[in-house]
């Protein structure tokens, strides 16, 4: 398994197992993270699974495609350089330890 830390908005971390090959969206709603809601269960068509990447994740997860940069910009809470849609990443052994941030404004 690997380690995924989720961040609240009151600094709380919660770390989840993840197995390789789900995305970081699908182990948060398994494990009940609150704030990631993926509402439409990771056919990238809606933006409930926003989240932060910590910086120093960012090259392991990659920058997003056109379409996640589409509903990144709907997003209801603030876009960050940083920003990813958690259905988006998928869990790899090199992930590790990945630290993401829930923003604060999520369903």
């Amino acid at each position: 398994m690997t380690k995924v830390v989720y961040v609240g908005v009151e600094g709380r971390e919660r770390v989840v197992g993840a197995t390789v090959g789900e995305s970081v969206m699908t182990a948060a709603v398994k494990n009940g993270v609150p704030g990631i809601a993926g509402e439409c269960g990771g056919n990238s068509s809606c933006a409930t699974c926003h989240v932060w990447v910590r910086e120093e994740f960012l090259p392991l997860v990659g920058s997003p495609g056109d379409m996640e940069e589409d509903l990144l910009d709907l997003a209801v809470s603030e876009r960050r350089v940083t920003s990813r849609l958690s259905c988006q990443i998928p869990v790899t052994a090199a992930l590790d330890g990945l630290t993401v941030d829930v923003p604060p404004d999520q369903p």
